[in-house]
């Protein structure tokens, strides 16, 4: 999954002329068939005709007078079949170009309905998926777990002390640090798992078939990170909630214990105050603890 989403600048409604009908894409096959056809028949009998006049010349006796008129019959039907095979030709070109045409609307149609339902699940800052496909996929596996009796679990996120970074560094400093913690959590999760930006910056992510002694492992692999900001290095640091299906759990059961395990983590911690300068420049060495 790309991090990012590309700009959709063009008008979302296309004109009726591009749009790619089926229909008229099967008969565009239809009448390429037929030309393709007609064109294997066409050659058979012009062939038979050339062995027939071929025949005729060879054996001019046994034909008698009545070879040289037959010739010429046969000569003349070769030669306007083929100047009708010339015709078809041409239209079998106007088919094909055509059809080409129609093809290539369709993929690019294609190509915007896959932009379209990227824009619908993803969320646009971080390229991760958005609350509501994350909710959506997670009532599915639940479902999935209680019909074939398999694990599931759920990890919860919430940077901390997200509103000082906002505030001291700027917005566009916050958007950093979400983008570096989204990449970091794609990379720390399985394929089959789903990372989800539930909003601002609290995240979700959605383990399917995951026993419980594998949630730790993603877990360890998510550890608090560095980051520049302004010329400034800061530690971003998170807390973490899990939560492993049960039987009878609904969504709402399952993000509520998550929540509840991260909720206890946020305040069993003892936050240290941000480290003064000291010696050290505070263009480029200080470290600020968020």
């Amino acid at each position: 999954m790309d991090a990012t989403l590309p700009t959709m600048n063009s008008n979302p409604e296309r004109p009726e002329s591009e749009v790619a009908d089926p229909q008229e894409i099967r008969q565009s096959l239809v009448r390429l068939d037929r030309s393709t056809s007609w064109f294997r028949w066409n050659t058979v009998g012009g062939l038979t005709l050339l062995f027939a006049t071929l025949v005729m010349l060879s054996w001019p006796n046994v034909f008698g007078h009545y070879a040289t008129v037959v010739v010429q019959g046969l000569l003349g039907v070769m030669l306007t079949s083929n100047a009708y095979m010339l015709y078809q030709h041409r239209q079998f070109k106007h088919f094909r170009r055509r059809l080409g045409e129609q093809m290539q609307t369709a993929i690019t149609q294609r190509q915007r309905a896959d932009k379209f339902y990227g824009l619908a699940i993803l969320d646009p800052l971080t390229g991760l998926y958005n609350r509501r496909y994350g909710e959506e996929c997670l009532r599915k596996e639940i479902s999935r777990a209680e019909r074939q009796n398999y694990d599931l679990a759920v990890i919860v996120l919430d940077l901390d002390r997200f509103k000082e970074i906002n505030d001291q560094f700027g917005h566009a400093a916050g958007d950093v640090v979400l983008k570096e913690f989204a990449n970091r959590l794609r990379r720390s999760i399985r394929a089959c798992d789903v990372p989800v930006r539930i909003g601002g910056d609290e995240f979700l992510v959605v383990l399917p078939e995951c026993p419980r002694e594998n949630v730790h492992i993603i877990l360890s692999r998510l550890e608090p990170f560095e980051v520049f900001l302004n010329r400034r290095k800061v530690l971003v640091s998170y807390a973490r909630g899990r939560a492993q299906y049960q039987v009878a759990d609904t969504l709402e059961t399952l993000l509520q214990r998550a929540d509840q395990v991260l909720y206890s983590e946020k305040a069993a911690r003892s936050w240290a105050a941000p480290r003064s300068d000291g010696d050290q420049s505070a263009s480029d060495q200080s470290v600020l603890s968020v």
